[in-house]
């Protein structure tokens, strides 16, 4: 969850890719120190000027959980899963989700999903040990 790509509009001028991943690492840091509800503005806004963007979306879905708006977060998690199925980072995060609020069958299958794309993730093959 430390890793943060920030986003890029494919049209966007420079100048204005520079202030999104400056917006990014704000609203970065407003998560960071637990002023969530700031954080999720930041990151909303971003992410109506770049809709397709995963970690956006990885982003919001994380900032939700925290809050305990769980459907919320579940939804986000999902459509970053959409936007980037092979993110491994993304697909832990939802399968951590699921566990977390008891959809263990859900969990099992992104942990399953995760270790398709890397062997050798060691948070999926730890959580994974928990269902056997």
């Amino acid at each position: 969850m430390n890793s943060h790509r920030v986003p890029q509009s494919d049209n966007a001028a420079p100048a204005a890719d520079a202030d999104a991943a400056n917006r990014f690492e704000r609203a970065i840091a407003l998560k960071s120190e637990g002023l969530y509800s700031d954080a999720l503005q930041c990151l909303r806004a971003l992410a109506q000027e770049t809709p397709g963007d995963a970690e956006l979306h990885h982003q919001i879905g994380l900032i939700l959980g925290f809050s305990g708006e769980f459907e919320g977060s579940l939804a986000e998690l999902r459509h970053s899963v959409e936007l980037s199925p092979s993110n491994t980072l993304v697909r832990n995060d939802l399968a951590l989700t699921y566990t977390m609020l008891g959809m263990y069958d859900e969990a099992r299958v992104e942990f399953a999903n995760v270790l398709e794309h890397d062997r050798e993730n060691q948070v999926a093959i730890r959580n994974l040990q928990y269902f056997h």
